[in-house]
């Protein structure tokens, strides 16, 4: 495992409390603060919004947050609002911008967004009719006016519960306590289909198909998932279950928390913070799309259903356990391609490019609180949390390495996409 850090990464904590008093982080700017303040806010969304969706969530927050700053910093091209003649506070403009479309996409929240919103103008010295709030305004209706009919969250859908044929994602029982509950269907099937917001198409990186049920591939992926990613009598390391706990984490949250670590430790001016993070959750947005839209193309099992039913899948080289229980519970949606490997490739690859590097010291913090489960991992290059992030879910007993591999290759993909493509410098 990677060397532990020795410094505790700072909590988001709330406006009320925090923002009233001092900053958490001497150089946190506005950007910073809001990003934190938005995954709080969506993460205390009742009832909880879907991993998939939080990215989405999380791109058009900051997407108007970089539409906004740069009206106004003039350093890159706008990703869709152009504010002519802007003027005013980064600051003030990134806070309106944010706040309108949190209230926006948590409407039942409006009161304490609002409150928090206020409490933050004043807290930071920003006048409310400093021009930069006439701005974020701006953005966020340009934002709010593209995405209305992206297809999120489309009335009248039916339960999907994929199929009984060999091969085919089916409903999964859960052992330890948490969400999903056991046999749940498939978890928002219809973000394959919600309008990305850089590619062509949600289909435009889709994987290629799993490998045949008796194919080498196959049987050697079955073999390895079987093995390490056992709750019982596994073989795995100690070292490497606790990788895959750690990695048992919120993704939105902590690569959104190591974006903002990295604004820090490299001194990003504020633009140069808005950019990379709408970068960032850009590129985990169409990287969740794309993940989505492989599982509902190929609605492929998960190891639990395929080693419990492992000597009817046409391979004599696949023994089958029908008491065979993975690490942890099992995501209720297909195997084929991962989330998790979609988006953190997706994630570090945009940071990659961003600082024209793979090599970079960064910390990942998790969300896990399982027993002898460092809280934090430092990492030297971006492609060495892609790598740990393949394994753990291998590790976990809920991917196979095809799975997580190709979706490796697709979040690479869409961040290489969306750095090609969007968030231009001015002069370019």
């Amino acid at each position: 495992m990677k060397q532990k850090s020795k410094t505790l990464m700072f909590t988001a904590i709330s406006f009320v409390i925090a923002l009233a008093l001092a900053p958490v982080q001497a150089r946190a700017d506005a950007v910073s603060d809001w990003n934190a303040y938005a995954l709080q806010r969506i993460g205390a969304e009742v009832p909880a919004h879907p991993t998939p969706l939080v990215f989405i969530d999380m791109a058009m927050v900051q997407v108007a947050v970089y539409d906004a700053v740069q009206a106004i910093e003039k350093q890159y091209k706008p990703y869709h609002v152009q504010i002519p003649g802007a003027s005013g506070s980064p600051a003030a403009a990134t806070a309106k911008a944010a706040r309108d479309m949190l209230i926006s996409l948590l409407p039942n929240q409006s009161m304490t967004i609002n409150n928090d919103y206020n409490l933050y103008l004043s807290s930071h010295g920003i006048s409310d009719t400093d021009p930069g709030i006439a701005v974020g305004a701006t953005a966020a209706a340009g934002i709010i006016a593209l995405r209305a009919n992206d297809g999120r969250n489309p009335p009248g859908q039916l339960p999907f519960n994929g199929g009984p044929a060999p091969g085919q994602w089916r409903p999964t029982p859960s052992f330890l306590p948490g969400a999903p509950a056991s046999f749940s269907p498939m978890l928002a099937p219809w973000i394959a289909k919600v309008t990305p917001f850089t590619l062509k198409s949600g289909d435009q990186f889709r994987a290629a198909p799993p490998p045949r049920l008796n194919s080498h591939e196959y049987t050697e992926a079955y073999n390895e998932v079987k093995a390490m990613g056992a709750r019982f009598n596994s073989s795995r390391t100690t070292a490497q279950t606790q990788l895959a706990n750690f990695w048992n984490t919120n993704y939105p949250g902590l690569w959104n928390r190591a974006v903002r670590d990295l604004a820090d430790s490299q001194n990003l001016n504020i633009g140069d913070n808005a950019r990379l993070s709408a970068l960032v959750n850009l590129s985990m947005a169409d990287a969740a799309i794309t993940a989505w839209d492989s599982k509902v193309t190929f609605v492929s099992w998960r190891p639990l259903t395929a080693i419990r039913l492992g000597d009817e899948d046409t391979n004599p080289d696949t023994v089958g356990d029908s008491n065979w229980e993975p690490l942890i519970n099992t995501p209720n949606y297909p195997d084929h391609t991962s989330g998790a490997n979609n988006a953190s490739a997706a994630a570090t690859r945009a940071m990659s490019l961003f600082f024209g590097t793979d090599e970079m010291t960064f910390v990942v913090k998790t969300t896990s609180t399982a027993a002898g489960v460092p809280p934090t991992i430092t990492y030297n290059k971006f492609s060495d949390a892609q790598e740990d992030v393949v394994n753990a879910r291998i590790y976990e007993g809920i991917h196979f390495r095809f799975a997580d591999e190709d979706a490796r290759k697709q979040g690479r993909h869409v961040a290489q996409w969306v750095f090609g493509h969007f968030l231009k410098p001015i002069d370019e």
